[in-house]
């Protein structure tokens, strides 16, 4: 029975690793695939040569990108859209959420209501940048934190990790030591949400960083564009020149350079949330469970 149950176990373990394997294959080799493309020569690439190591080692695409002015720039206001945008996301998400799993609150029902119907119905594209005119904030940076400045689901992640992680007895002890509300969020519910926080700053956090649209709609000013932007605009006007060129070899020297940039932007913009998402992944499936616990 033993044996027979141990060659079970044995059978599913090698099953389970080798289905993990390749998954992980999956989801890992783009990536590598796109870092070993961004430094080989793009004729190879694209002629299927380059599949595990790099060939024709260069690093033009690189050179290309970071000798335009803009690149700087780009970064600098992205890290500070995304950090300020996800201070302010973080901070107004939390106490919503906390505000919700109050039972005292009164009314939080029809609130949650409200603000879930949001999630399936918004107002349109143009009704927003209406509402974005009339505030003054076209091409200001405030219309980079301000519009999408909290996110329902979040609150609703953040309202059902409070109601199973604080417990009412907390709460009431508390307020019988003298403890008024804002103490007890402050000083006791938020140091035990660390997990919460953590998996807020990585949702909120990627968006920012991501973010481009509301870039393309609302700002005018370079000097104000996010490096999304930025990166996007390098990849647009490389394929604008290689299509405006007329003698055949110039075309493909151009086609070439746009490859070799195209793989270059994708590893210039992801790298930063490659380097802090192992920082706070230990927090990621606990979130993420804590918002799929209760309704």
């Amino acid at each position: 029975m033993n044996s027979k149950k141990s060659l079970v176990d044995s059978t599913f373990d090698i099953v389970n690793y080798s289905i993990l394997g390749i998954v992980l294959l999956t989801v890992i080799y783009p990536l590598y695939f796109i870092a070993i493309a961004s430094i080989s020569e793009p004729n190879l690439v694209n002629s299927g040569q380059v599949w595990i190591i790099p060939k024709g080692i260069m690093f033009e695409g690189y050179e290309r990108v970071f000798s335009d002015p803009n690149i700087m720039t780009g970064y600098r206001n992205s890290i500070f859209y995304t950090v300020f945008g996800t201070v302010i996301n973080v901070t107004l998400t939390l106490m919503a959420g906390y505000s919700l799993s109050r039972k005292d609150l009164k009314g939080k029902n029809a609130i949650m209501l409200f603000m879930t119907f949001t999630m399936f119905f918004s107002g349109g594209l143009i009704p927003t940048y209406l509402v974005v005119k009339s505030l003054g904030m076209i091409n200001n940076i405030w219309a980079m934190l301000i519009p999408n400045a909290v996110g329902v689901w979040n609150i609703i992640i953040a309202r059902t990790f409070f109601q199973t992680s604080i417990p009412d007895e907390l709460l009431e002890a508390a307020i019988i030591d003298g403890c008024t509300n804002t103490k007890f969020y402050v000083k006791i519910a938020l140091p035990l949400s660390k997990a919460l926080i953590a998996i807020m700053i990585l949702f909120y956090g990627v968006g920012h960083w991501n973010a481009f649209f509301n870039a393309l709609i609302y700002l005018r000013d370079k000097k104000l564009f996010p490096l999304q932007l930025v990166l996007r605009g390098i990849l647009v006007d490389s394929q604008m020149l290689a299509e405006m060129v007329k003698d055949q070899d110039m075309l493909s020297e151009y086609q070439r350079l746009t490859e070799v940039i195209k793989y270059a932007l994708i590893i210039v913009a992801s790298l930063p949330l490659l380097i802090v998402y192992p920082f706070v992944q230990k927090y990621f499936v606990k979130g993420i469970m804590i918002g799929s616990l209760k309704g």
